[in-house]
């Protein structure tokens, strides 16, 4: 491994850099009354000196915690920037969480301050105030604050205050992980480990100033922080705030961004989208899209061999303008890369993605490695892996986790890994180990490296089992090919001391009530998960991706689910990730139906 050596210390190093460098440059786009407006990096870089005055007049100092309850902001980001100045940790949370999950954050992180993006979160916060002593002050960033509560604008009423930087060993922030079982474990990261983590975005993948994004991940997510925000911000670029999930694809065609900053589910949907699009066209505009993906496929087998054809470079330039560009002008016609994270792309959606003409970078990492461990990048890509381990950072596999030979534990070793989570000590002596005076992570996912050198996730080991055969089975990655199927929305395998799988399939009831029409059944998904020619269908899609999956791997019975999996209902995370436990809990009755 190379020597690596960091363009940033810290994360006040980089908001200097930006500031000083980029005064002019557009950073955020907020769309309001239909119309986006930008805000300069000077002009935010303002308001975070006059915040942090006003944080440093509430008490906020080094060492002391500054929370947030918000969505994704121009505020939530000053808040931020304002803490790290004052050498505090800046620690949020999803507007979607529940009460209970906001009250034990708030209490064990020990937050001075706490900022809320709305009176009606300040409304239920005051219901367990009480029970956190050591919250001083509650901002609320939008509307009338009630009784104690301060204004956020209030807090804008000053003059800029001098700016402390603590150097890259100070925590810099808390990401509580969601967590499948149990209460979120606070991990704490410090300067050095975000600074580092951006620093190596830098090293094998500098972007533009005129480079701009749709930011839609939440910044309380990792990857959206340190990626998106942290590695925009230090490029000099924008990005457009998205007004919501369902809003994406609109606000693509309107911010026309050059680059998307995604997780797979996402990239799925897109998926899902165009082909359910051209399935129900039908025809000729169908025909001709599959021959425009076909053509993009053989290109890039012949590429693949290091050879070229100029006949099907022809019929794909004409074929790209006819179809593929039309996607793109979709997408806001400036689409260039696309990044993918929080969980693995399959093969299938990287590949289609990259036909279109957007070139995909998939990277892994955790909230304990800040998150980049790997990421595929210009000169080093592959699509099916993860990449390579960015500058500065080592992968081991333990074989000894697992009982198969090929494949084991992932180890990541190096300036990202956190510091450890917070008031946990058992669970970071279980996680934390320590080689040649570095310190690793062990992440609980399971993997390979092949021998050029890129990895690839493979699953969970704890979701690992064994069914009754002796066959061991993990569960993920025929979830994720059985949810490629447009009408299928989300699944679960289960099969843990069984004699076989069976999965709890949840069709996607929009994508069918076209389809129900049709068939002259009625839409309404309580009578389509009773009917049998759904049964018919699902059962068909179900085998039909799978079939690429080994035959004690497969669901031999399924059971099609009325209930989705939301992170409303508790099972998913704020994160989308499964909660095996939850959904077992939930559909209980019938996972043991399918075994009588």
């Amino acid at each position: 491994m190379s020597e690596f050596k960091p363009k940033f210390e810290s994360l006040v190093q980089v908001f200097n850099r930006s500031m000083e460098k980029f005064p002019d440059r557009p950073l955020f786009g907020v769309k309001h009354d239909g119309q986006w407006q930008w805000m300069t990096y000077g002009e935010w870089g303002d308001r975070v000196r006059r915040l942090r005055t006003g944080l440093q007049k509430l008490g906020v100092g080094p060492g002391d915690r500054v929370a947030i309850i918000s969505n994704n902001n121009p505020e939530w980001a000053m808040a931020a920037y304002a803490s790290y100045g004052l050498g505090a940790a800046f620690v949020a949370m999803y507007e979607s969480q529940l009460d209970k999950d906001w009250k034990h954050i708030i209490k064990d992180c020990g937050a001075k301050v706490l900022f809320v993006a709305n009176a009606e979160i300040a409304q239920r916060v005051r219901g367990f105030r009480d029970d956190l002593p050591e919250l001083e002050e509650v901002v609320v960033l939008s509307g009338t604050p009630q009784g104690d509560d301060r204004a956020f604008s209030d807090l804008l009423d000053n003059e800029p205050s001098d700016l402390v930087d603590p150097g890259p060993d100070a925590i810099a922030v808390f990401i509580y992980t969601s967590g499948t079982t149990g209460d979120p474990k606070g991990v704490r990261l410090t300067h050095k480990n975000l600074a580092y983590n951006v620093s190596a975005i830098h090293a094998v993948f500098p972007l533009e100033p005129d480079d701009r994004s749709l930011c839609f991940l939440p910044w309380a997510h990792s990857f959206g922080q340190t990626v998106e925000l942290h590695g925009m911000l230090s490029m000099g670029a924008s990005l457009g705030l998205a007004e919501a999930v369902d809003k994406i694809v609109a606000n693509l065609a309107e911010v026309r961004p050059t680059v998307f900053i995604s997780v797979p589910r996402v990239f799925n949907r897109i998926y899902d989208g165009l082909h359910a699009k051209m399935n129900e066209e039908g025809g000729f505009k169908k025909k001709l899209f599959e021959a425009a993906i076909e053509t993009a496929e053989q290109r890039k087998r012949l590429a693949a061999e290091g050879k070229q054809s100029g006949w099907l470079d022809l019929k794909f330039n004409i074929l790209d303008r006819l179809v593929f560009s039309k996607v793109r002008e979709r997408f806001g016609g400036r689409l260039k890369y696309a990044f993918s994270g929080g969980a693995a792309i399959s093969r299938e959606v990287a590949e289609f993605i990259d036909n279109l003409g957007i070139t995909v970078y998939e990277g892994y990492g955790l909230s304990e490695t800040s998150p980049i461990a790997t990421a595929n990048y210009p000169g080093a890509r592959k699509i099916g892996t993860v990449g390579k381990p960015i500058p500065g950072v080592e992968i081991e596999i333990d074989l000894s986790a697992t009982e198969d030979p090929t494949q084991g534990e992932i180890l990541i070793f190096g300036h990202n890994v956190m510091e450890g989570y917070h008031h946990l000590e058992e669970a970071n002596a279980e996680v934390l180990v320590e080689k040649n005076g570095r310190r690793g992570f062990r992440s609980g996912d399971m993997g390979r490296i092949d021998d050029e050198g890129f990895l690839h996730i493979t699953g969970r080991v704890k979701e690992q089992y064994k069914l009754l055969n002796g066959k061991y089975v993990v569960p993920t990655p025929l979830e994720e090919k059985m949810k490629l199927s447009p009408y299928i929305s989300n699944a679960m395998v289960h099969g843990m001391n069984q004699e076989y799988n069976v999965a709890i399939v949840i069709p996607d009831y929009e994508a069918l009530k076209g389809w129900a029409v049709e068939k002259g059944l009625d839409p309404d998904p309580a009578s389509l998960a009773k009917s049998d020619a759904v049964r018919a269908l699902i059962e068909e899609e179900v085998q039909k991706y799978s079939s690429d999956f080994k035959g004690y791997e497969k669901a031999r019975k399924i059971y099609i689910g009325e209930e989705d999996f939301t992170t409303e209902n508790g099972m998913l995370t704020p994160t989308l990730k499964l909660k095996r436990r939850v959904v077992q809990e939930r559909y209980g009755d019938a996972i043991d139906a399918l075994y009588k």
